[in-house]
């Protein structure tokens, strides 16, 4: 019994992928491939004639798309720069100092990842800073509620590194800043890799926190869909929606793809110690 559920774990994985992940997204790719009258009811059947380039493209003219797309990227980019960059250098701190101090400091660092922000709060404290509607409040917003993300999963990579490279440089006459910029830091790719990943996953399709706090004067890629499918633009264009869905993933999916090698590394490293 043991050798058969042994051998039969890799299946029963393989399986559950295939349901979980591989079912919504033959959904989505072959709905966004459809006409609109084949898509008025969504199903997992292949489309009699597939129009998928003719309905990117039309979403692509009609959506708003490159405006949305550029808004995106005006928010990710520096709020995964400032999340790798302040999240890094506090997690090396936190991982390399061993008090009671800093103990208490991690746990109220990573308290972020099960204490959900008080999204009225965040939105008046925006307003008296005047901050809210702007992209500058929605990377704040970003880079706050993420931050514990960050310092979970590379404080425990830290711990893996062997203090002793550090000294090294230390004793070179290298100070706390090259240490962490010439030694740590090329360390940490694979786990940077993975924060990346998640936060560029979280931030990229967040609607909630961007309705909220940015409310239409900046249009993103999930705002933009929110606002075409809620005004009717798409109504009954299932095609249209998807095509949508799959034009916003893609640059996701070229993020993973780049990444990949350092994704598991970066997951695993921190659980030796």
């Amino acid at each position: 019994m043991t050798r058969f559920w042994t051998r039969a774990q890799p299946v029963a994985a393989i399986a559950l992928v295939l349901v979980v992940i591989g079912v919504p997204l033959w959904l989505v790719v072959v709905t966004a491939a459809k006409s609109q009258g084949e898509a008025l009811d969504p199903d997992l059947s292949l489309p009699r004639d597939w129009r998928l380039l003719e309905n990117l493209r039309q979403v692509w003219d009609e959506g708003e798309v490159p405006t949305a797309f550029l808004g995106s990227l005006l928010v990710v980019v520096p709020t995964v720069a400032l999340l790798l960059t302040f999240g890094a250098m506090a997690a090396w701190i936190l991982a390399r100092r061993a008090t009671r101090l800093n103990a208490v400091l991690y746990a109220l660092g990573i308290s972020g990842i099960v204490l959900p922000p008080a999204v009225v709060t965040v939105v008046l404290l925006l307003r008296q800073l005047g901050l809210a509607g702007s992209a500058a409040g929605m990377i704040g917003v970003y880079t706050g509620i993420y931050l514990s993300t960050v310092i979970f999963f590379v404080t425990g990579f830290v711990r893996t590194i062997p203090p002793a490279l550090e000294e090294a440089a230390q004793i070179d006459g290298a100070g706390p800043f090259t240490v962490f910029w010439r030694v740590v830091l090329p360390l940490l790719r694979p786990v940077l890799a993975t924060a990346t990943i998640l936060i560029c996953l979280y931030v990229w399709n967040d609607v909630f926190y961007a309705f909220f706090v940015i409310g239409g004067r900046l249009d993103t890629l999930p705002l933009n869909l929110f606002r075409v499918a809620s005004a009717g633009l798409y109504l009954n264009n299932w095609h249209l929606i998807f095509a949508y869905v799959v034009l916003m993933s893609l640059p996701l999916v070229v993020v993973l793809a780049v990444a990949q090698r350092r994704i598991i590394a970066g997951i695993t490293g921190g659980a030796v110690k």
